[in-house]
């Protein structure tokens, strides 16, 4: 993780902003937990204000661009926190599992230091993606499948969660990859792409980008896709778990 950021995080915090639906959904399912961590914490874009946070962020790059009112950070790895068992009431990671080392050590250190509450913010891997990756960058869905954990690969390591969708609304101010669903002449422009870690491990971007940018000119992408114009909020995947650790009948020991 912190190898990936550390190279392709410049310019993370221009185009990585905390989307207001998105954070209510976050507030919502941290329910009345106090302190939280939050782990992989990038630039801090989902780090409830109205909470005692503490990030863990293992790259420079990305703990650079942390703003100066930002929760204080800590340089860690999500496989090894550096804090005492139950020191937290929540456990937040938002659009990071895909870059751990060690899945598993990391979910069990996260259920090791908090004490009510885990909430995660995720990609589904059995999503089929959307017209973005079927049709310009399949190779972009098939790596995404295969860095992303499965749903039941989370419920093994965190004990039974709830998993609820969150769709994304088409004015998503938060440049991950499924935010530009419609508008997307955005992806053409190399400089939202580069905050979208995935396009980093890619090659022969630059001329299926062009191939986008010649189907928006001549019409083809409209005639395939131009019924999402008309759609406020689609689902691209993106899933919000919430496991309950204070409930030995919802967790595992």
């Amino acid at each position: 993780m912190s190898v990936v950021y550390d190279t392709i995080g410049s310019g993370y915090g221009r185009t990585r902003r905390a989307d207001p639906r998105l954070a209510r959904r976050v507030r919502d399912a941290l329910g009345p937990s106090a302190s939280v961590v939050n782990v992989g914490a990038g630039v801090g874009a989902y780090e409830p204000r109205d909470r005692d946070v503490t990030a863990v962020e293992p790259s420079l790059r990305m703990l650079e661009q942390r703003s100066t009112d930002a929760a204080p950070a800590v340089r860690a790895f999500a496989e090894s926190l550096p804090f005492a068992d139950d020191a937290f009431d929540a456990g937040l990671a938002t659009l990071t599992l895909h870059h751990w080392a060690d899945l598993e050590s990391g979910l069990r250190e996260l259920r090791r230091v908090v004490r009510e509450r885990v909430v995660i913010l995720t990609w589904d891997p059995d999503h089929a993606g959307f017209w973005l990756t079927q049709d310009y960058f399949p190779d972009l869905l098939a790596h995404d499948a295969s860095v992303f954990p499965s749903l039941d690969t989370i419920e093994d390591g965190l004990g039974p969660t709830e998993v609820s969708v969150v769709p994304i609304a088409h004015d998503c101010i938060d440049g991950f990859l499924g935010a530009y669903w419609r508008r997307p002449a955005m992806y053409v422009d190399p400089r939202v792409r580069a905050g979208m870690s995935t396009f980093s491990r890619l090659t022969d971007v630059e001329p299926r980008a062009l191939r986008l940018a010649e189907d928006l000119v001549d019409g083809t992408w409209d005639e395939r896709h131009g019924h999402l114009r008309e759609q406020a909020e689609i689902d691209v995947g993106y899933r919000l778990l919430t496991c309950t650790v204070s409930s030995p009948r919802l967790c595992l020991p």
